[in-house]
């Protein structure tokens, strides 16, 4: 405040003179116009007008006040906020900000010294924007936005919900900002991206959180910044044979220890790691590289603290009132209000700027099941129900589905991923049919069922098999991402590799056979940072990944083994082209629990089969009899027992097995197969001949 003190002393003088300069040189800004002309778009259906404010330079026309008060404004980061002039006679800011209950708004900043009277915005009709034009303003300088409430003597001092750019954190101030500073070079992957990421591609993620994957440690152990991780980023993840980069929260958040769950600047990247133009170079590199990238957005909940969105106006406008709906009792955090039509402005934009300015390939919508339901972690009395006097929250139902439908219309090929923990059916399946939309949907059952499993004495598995065969009984209810996410790895649940049982040698193998099964399964995968190290200690987002782990030859092998997965995964057909169709999929043995095995084949349209068996305990098995979907020559091509990856090497890739014909469980041919202890190998079976030989599903 000492530093706003004394500027607003320097610049009382004149602030009263300045004050009416800018109410008569943009008085008209506050008031009702009419329209000139009106024309509907011939696609989106969007009202477009040229009106009286348009003509004098305002980019907030009355038709984007009608969209936005309607619910239905899909780019208000272009008409909100802070809006650089484009007419060099002209230069300047236009401002506008959404305060409905508030007595008088005021931009301040480093333009006018932080003085309240400087420069006051006016009412646009009844819309509740505040908006005005200070010629002074440029881009680069700081501002807020000061609000004196309509119902109170109160006055806060906010950052602009829609800034594009705010201050390195702990400071809260937005940034006038523009997003035009990035020349794209990634013409060809945006061109060719829905044929990539159609559902029958393949899509193996690897999940980020790029203050904590690799730091200078001669440096403090600082992070590094968006451009410097593209070119490391984008390198490693190529040669680690990934499909896609899943970046955890990057809008601008206050604590860093939220891992940005917990936003406030909804249209601005965090400055931790640069300017907005250095994360579109990082993601342009990654596009360069062939590499798909998914942002975690979260509308779901936000923080109180009080530069931010929390009583914006001195009323609860972005969020409920009522703290039954308003606050979320597992985090303290606050719920939007997503009945209140201007917040669905607000969070559709939001979620339309990652895709439209950042070329951002993908959603990860967080915490869905928190949304849903009005009950989500509430005891009885803890809850008020929906108007039909049911639990679940229709005002995020239509927000979801109004999301799904406008990125399937204007992004074809994106896909926006939902975090949905309960079985709230269809979620991923059409809103016209009734569904959220989604484009898939994370199994949070699989990777539970998956990791208690492996976490248990190989000796008792038997009576648990369910656990590893029960997945396959609802795995086309939805269209599933596997997620072996952070969430597994922080809050004292240690890192998958201590996850798993047994001795350092088993843990390593039943990593392996971890990877291995995820691989298999159908459905796209994900995997967290640190994963494919055999990370030791559980993720801790003030230091590094534990690159040094790669000196040992264990820890190398487990690196080789995603490599290797990937790389299997990616060239065959069969483990993904069927992915979300159960001809795909079909059990060769679902129901050995005495020995701990299951085996499996996938299946494409065209080309080798390939055919999983996994060991889930440490007992070799040589002479191990499955059945096959033909006969002839199996290759094996991918074994976790190889010596390159940490196994005895008794079972090698490139062997070549035979399938008789003889009928064995449903099967048309058998297989004699060696089973190296808690190892997982793949067959490829032949090119032709297969085909009408299995009944799938």
């Amino acid at each position: 405040m000492s530093r706003r003190g004394a500027a607003r002393a320097r610049a009382r003088a004149r602030a009263a003179e300045r004050a009416r300069e800018a109410r008569a040189v943009h008085s008209d800004v506050g008031a009702a116009r009419p329209r000139e002309e009106a024309v509907m778009s011939d696609q989106t259906g969007t009202l477009e007008q040229v009106d009286a404010a348009r003509a004098a330079g305002s980019p907030l026309s009355d038709a984007d006040l009608f969209l936005f008060n309607e619910g239905t404004h899909l780019a208000i980061y272009d008409r909100l906020g802070a809006q650089v002039s484009g007419d060099p006679a002209r230069p300047g800011v236009h401002f506008a900000v959404w305060a409905p209950n508030a007595a008088r708004v005021s931009v301040i900043g480093e333009f006018n010294h932080w003085d309240a009277m400087a420069h006051p915005l006016h009412r646009r009709g009844a819309s509740g924007v505040w908006a005005g034009f200070v010629p002074e303003a440029r881009r680069g300088e700081l501002y807020k936005y000061r609000i004196q409430s309509l119902f109170s003597a109160e006055v806060l001092e906010k950052a602009d919900p829609v800034g594009l750019r705010q201050e390195l954190p702990p400071a809260t101030a937005s940034q006038v900002w523009s997003l035009d500073g990035h020349r794209w070079r990634d013409a060809a992957w945006m061109a060719g991206r829905a044929a990539k990421q159609a559902k029958d591609q393949p899509i193996s993620v690897y999940e980020v959180h790029l203050g904590s994957w690799m730091r200078i440690a001669e440096e403090g152990g600082r992070w590094l910044t968006y451009r410097e991780l593209a070119p490391r980023l984008a390198a490693y993840v190529k040669e680690m044979g990934f499909t896609h980069v899943e970046l955890m929260p990057l809008a601008e958040h206050p604590f860093y220890g939220s891992w940005g769950y917990q936003g406030t600047g909804y249209f601005a990247a965090t400055a931790r790691y640069g300017a907005p133009e250095e994360l579109m170079f990082l993601i342009d590199e990654l596009h360069c590289a062939g590499i798909g990238v998914i942002l975690d957005w979260v509308p779901a909940h936000f923080p109180n603290d009080a530069h931010g969105l929390a009583r914006f106006d001195g009323t609860h406008l972005y969020e409920h009132e009522d703290p039954r709906r308003g606050v979320h009792p597992d985090w303290n955090t606050l719920i939007f209000n997503y009945e209140r039509l201007e917040v669905r402005s607000f969070l559709l934009s939001s979620a339309m700027i990652w895709l439209d300015k950042f070329h951002v390939d993908g959603l990860r919508v967080d915490a869905v099941a928190s949304m849903l339901y009005l009950d989500y972690s509430r005891r009885e009395g803890q809850w008020v129900p929906n108007h039909a006097g049911g639990r679940e929250n229709l005002g995020a139902m239509e927000l979801l589905q109004r999301l799904n439908s406008a990125v399937a219309e204007r992004f074809p090929g994106v896909h926006v991923i939902a975090e949905e923990s309960t079985a709230w059916p269809l979620v991923s399946r059409p809103v016209a049919d009734g569904g959220l939309g989604f484009a898939m949907k994370w199994d949070m059952g699989w990777m539970h069922d998956t990791l208690r499993y492996l976490a248990r004495d190989p000796l008792f598995r038997k009576h648990h098999h369910q656990e590893i065969n029960f997945r396959m009984m609802y795995a086309y209810a939805e269209d599933f991402m596997l997620p072996l996410s952070h969430d597994e790895v922080v809050h004292g649940k240690g890192s998958l590799l201590r996850k798993m049982c047994g001795d350092r040698w088993q843990q390593l193998a039943h990593l392996r056979l971890l990877y291995a099964y995820m691989m298999g399964m159908p459905g796209k995968k994900l995997l967290f940072m640190g994963g494919e190290l055999a990370q030791e200690r559980e993720w801790d987002h003030e230091g590094s990944l534990d690159w040094a782990l790669l000196e040992r030859p264990e820890h190398r092998g487990i690196q080789a083994w995603v490599a290797a997965l990937n790389q299997l995964y990616t060239r065959s057909p069969a483990l993904y082209q069927l992915d979300f169709d159960p001809r795909g999929f079909c059990w060769v043995d679902a129901d050995d629990a005495a020995h701990s095995v299951a085996s499996f084949v996938r299946l494409a349209a065209a080309g080798a089969p390939i055919l999983v068996v996994l060991n889930f305990t440490p007992v070799p098995r040589p002479g191990y009899v499955i059945g096959a979907p033909c006969a002839g020559a199996w290759e094996v091509a991918l074994s976790s027992d190889q010596g390159i990856f940490g196994g005895t090497g008794a079972v090698d890739a490139g062997a070549v097995m035979t399938a008789q014909t003889g009928p064995l469980k449903g099967m048309p041919a058998q297989i004699v197969v060696d089973l190296p202890p808690l190892g997982a190998i793949f067959l490829r079976g032949p090119e032709a001949g297969w085909e009408g030989c299995v009944s799938t599903g």
